[in-house]
């Protein structure tokens, strides 16, 4: 099948939920001021958490290290506003949990006084490990929501050769219009950001995809891409989860990502529109990432849209600057497919928030669930060809390997089979609560199996000392033997001849 065949073949898999994009889409983008406080938490990225290298009281400038990358996967943080560290201690994490984590807190002084840019007026001439070591130290992760340091892709996809650089602007979770905004207004950055990672991975071309629900962003970036052969524009229809990467890989290129395999090995490399900024801003005009653009929408917000805010900031800054009708039943972090209910709006704004949620008392009701009735409609609608109910049946019943041998672990967690299910099932509660538990047992395993070679490990040891002692009391009692021996010798005569 072509590529255009397979674009405007409507796909099997997903479903199609109202997408509540309009009126916040429509909206100018808004800038918010910087609050007077803001709160960079050192682990918003995957890997490990970054390390201050600032202290309490010292003055910063907008755009300068808070925080360094620790290890190989990690991503460092900066100052999203010129003032003071104030303080480094918990604020409650991003996560239904809202459980405590790590980070710095900084008063702003208003004057918005960036550090000295390293700008670069020709990125193209730079190596590739050029732009892969300022991408690292702009900060730079995934933006679309699962904050990979975006250099660590460069390096794996310089490793095996990509061909194909896949750019993502499906961005289809309802009520979500930030990657669409950024794409009608920014256009430009985009396009540029995805050619300079084009250049770093060593790729030949460029695959845009974007939902056909999107034509203002559509037109957008087509005018934007026109000076470019290499970059093409590719609508896509819209069908929920089309932003996931391997859906998205399989409706422009045709190729299936197997299971534990990465998009890398397939020859295609997945990377955000917003994501594709950042690098923009990194590399050609030397600015780290320290402001995103993110979606305020839902029932209880009086003016929803789009808003232009440094990280760091609170939700419920946020939110008062967007206006409520009322006070929030539910807040949500993301989208409401696969996004995080936050447990309050004392929570900074992260690198992956591409939204914040508040819904009014209708949206955020959840009818009961009811019995299976065996339908089959989550199967048809699981865009990874698994057997929601199945699992659920065995997770039950604390069947969690058998769920596991029906490929759990390849479960997205996107909620196609939760949003189609007509007895309104949880079945993405259900797939999680099994991974964890299957995820804890692992990690009971290999302590039992540590703790099984230390316990082996220490009888050999003992073993090889009794060994050894027994051993040397042989050669003292062989020695003190030799030496009786000698001694005797010498106190008797010896015979004449």
């Amino acid at each position: 099948m072509g590529l255009i065949d397979r674009l405007f073949k409507d796909p099997a898999w997903g479903v199609h939920p109202d997408d509540h994009k309009r009126p916040a889409a429509d909206q100018p983008l808004r800038v918010l001021p910087p609050p007077a406080r803001l709160y960079m938490p050192l682990q918003q990225h995957v890997g490990g958490a970054a390390r201050p290298v600032v202290q309490v009281g010292e003055k910063v400038l907008k755009g300068q290290l808070l925080a360094a990358a620790q290890g190989n996967i990690s991503a460092p943080v900066h100052s999203p506003v010129s003032g003071q560290v104030v303080a480094i201690g918990e604020v409650t994490a991003p996560h239904p949990s809202g459980l405590g984590f790590t980070a710095i807190t900084l008063e702003s002084d208003f004057a918005e006084r960036w550090i000295d840019a390293d700008a670069v007026a020709d990125p193209f001439s730079l190596a590739p490990e050029e732009i892969t070591r300022r991408t690292a130290a702009a900060g730079v992760v995934g933006l679309g929501g699962a904050t990979f340091p975006s250099a660590v892709k460069f390096v794996l996809g310089q490793r095996l050769k990509v061909a194909t650089l896949i750019v993502n602007g499906g961005e289809c979770e309802p009520y979500l219009s930030s990657d669409d905004r950024l794409m009608r207004d920014r256009a430009s950055e985009v396009v540029d950001g995805a050619r300079i990672v084009m250049h770093a991975i060593g790729a030949t071309q460029v695959l845009v995809g974007i939902e056909n629900n999107k034509p203002e962003a559509i037109a957008a970036m087509q005018l934007a891409a026109a000076p470019f052969a290499e970059v093409n524009i590719c609508p896509v229809p819209a069908r929920y989860p089309m932003g996931s990467d391997k859906q998205l890989i399989q409706t422009l290129t045709g190729r299936e990502v197997p299971a534990d395999a990465r998009a890398a090995e397939v020859g295609v490399l997945v990377h955000n529109v917003s994501t594709c900024a950042a690098v923009h801003q990194a590399v050609r005009l030397g600015r780290p990432l320290v402001e995103r653009i993110v979606t305020v929408n839902g029932g209880a917000v009086r003016e929803p849209g789009n808003v232009f805010a440094p990280l760091g900031t609170l939700v419920d800054e946020l939110l008062a600057f967007c206006g409520l009708h009322e006070a929030p039943s539910r807040l949500i972090l993301g989208g409401p497919m696969m996004g995080s209910p936050l447990a309050h709006g004392k929570i900074p704004l992260v690198k992956g928030a591409s939204g914040i949620l508040a819904f009014d008392a209708r949206e955020a009701t959840i009818p009961p669930a009811g019995p299976c009735i065996r339908c089959g409609s989550c199967t048809r609608a699981c865009p990874m060809g698994l057997l929601p109910l199945e699992m659920a049946a065995r997770i039950r019943h604390d069947k969690f390997d058998e769920a596991a041998a029906l490929m759990l672990g390849d479960c997205i967690s996107c909620g196609c089979c939760a949003w189609v299910c007509p007895s309104h099932i949880p079945l993405v509660q259900y797939f999680s609560h099994a991974k964890g538990e299957l995820s804890a047992r692992e990690r009971t395993r290999l302590r039992n199996d540590a703790s099984r070679r230390l316990a082996e490990a220490r009888v050999l040891r003992l073993e090889r000392e009794a060994r050894e002692k027994a051993e040397a009391a042989l050669r003292r009692k062989a020695e003190r033997a030799a030496a009786k021996a000698a001694a005797e010798r010498q106190e008797t005569p010896g015979e004449t001849v």
